[in-house]
């Protein structure tokens, strides 16, 4: 399968992209600087250069020719203000989605957070209160869409420990951390078998189950 990632620098993007490549499917990954490619190249992916804040439409769309699913993965990352919370986040989501449809590319998954809502609680630093805004709209905004297979996946707190291989996946499955190699994994698996949760939000953490049997039970 050809799977765009949009996101294809992030962490959790190039653990997903090895593990892609690794089982014979052809992972493309958007970048915003050409220096970034080489990290994308090792891990056996395709860069593509491209800017999702000052794109069209049907400018990704001739990007997404051929694909057979496309990844959510973008982040303004640490340190960006809310504004970029909003342009990267909500609106970068909102652009692959509409891109995905004028291109004929049904499955979409998107990485969004736990927690993730139009309300953050109070007390909530604001800039990381933006975040969760902009991850719910972008959310909403995808299960609004008829025409996309689409699954939401809402990781806990996200770790750098080794991978487990093990994980709790659910519509709630209570606060928790995950490595972000399981995240990956879970992404990865989703990608393959998408059936049991198209049209679905689910919340992942650690857990017992082995990450096949979770996607298949959830």
């Amino acid at each position: 399968m050809r799977i765009v990632i949009a996101g294809g620098h992030g962490q959790i993007a190039l653990h997903l992209e090895r593990r892609l490549a690794a089982r014979g499917d052809r992972p493309v990954g958007l970048i915003r600087r050409s220096a970034q490619a080489d990290a994308l190249r090792d891990h056996g992916a395709e860069p593509v250069v491209f800017d999702l804040e000052a794109a069209t439409p049907e400018q990704l769309a001739v990007v997404l020719d051929r694909a057979d699913a496309v990844v959510f993965a973008a982040g303004a990352g640490a340190g960006s203000g809310a504004a970029r919370k909003d342009t990267v986040d909500r609106a970068g989501a909102v652009l692959l989605a509409d891109a995905a449809e004028l291109a004929g590319v049904h499955r979409y998954v998107l990485l969004s957070s736990m927690g993730a809502d139009a309300q953050a609680p109070d007390g909530t630093d604001p800039v990381f209160g933006a975040y969760l805004r902009a991850k719910g709209a972008a959310d909403d905004d995808l299960r609004s869409r008829t025409a996309l297979h689409w699954t939401v996946l809402r990781p806990g707190r996200l770790t750098d420990s080794p991978a487990t291989g093990r994980v709790k996946l659910a519509d709630s499955t209570g606060p928790g951390a995950v490595p972000r190699e399981d995240v990956a994994a879970v992404l990865a698996a989703l990608l393959s078998d998408p059936a049991p949760l198209v049209g679905r939000t689910v919340e992942l953490v650690a857990g017992p189950d082995a990450v096949a049997a979770a996607v298949a039970g959830a």
